[in-house]
């Protein structure tokens, strides 16, 4: 959305008896070894999503609504606000872009992920 929230504000209003459990290199490990899937929607952590949603409640209203779109597998918001992506394609891409990128103040960025082929070793090469 195009709204902004200040970062402070969600840091002011975290609370950090709330802070995930889990382990961070465990995390990176499931990341590695399974991709964006990461075995499951346990690994995708943002401690800063509740206290944004607290400062900020249409957004927690936009992330509720994005799950219900068939073809995500996952959706989440970005550092403290107030990007939200969402990882997987929705099934009906025509309709959610007439229901979501009509929205007053939403924007939508369709994106995909790239990836070098095996063996090469930099996106590209600057001049010297």
């Amino acid at each position: 959305p195009d709204i902004g929230l200040s970062t402070p504000q969600v840091f002011g209003a975290l609370d950090y008896d709330q802070l995930s459990k889990e382990d961070p290199e465990e995390l990176l490990a499931r990341f590695l070894e399974f991709g964006v899937d990461a075995d499951g929607d346990d690994a995708y952590v943002n401690d800063l999503e509740q206290p944004a949603f607290d400062c900020l409640p249409e957004l927690k209203a936009l992330k509720e609504d994005l799950l219900k779109v068939k073809g995500f597998d996952h959706v989440m918001m970005s550092g403290s606000g107030t990007s939200i992506f969402c990882i997987g394609e929705p099934d009906d891409m025509d309709a959610f872009m007439a229901e979501f990128d009509s929205r007053e103040g939403v924007s939508v960025f369709p994106t995909e992920f790239i990836q070098r082929e095996e063996g090469e070793g930099v996106w590209f090469e600057g001049s010297l």
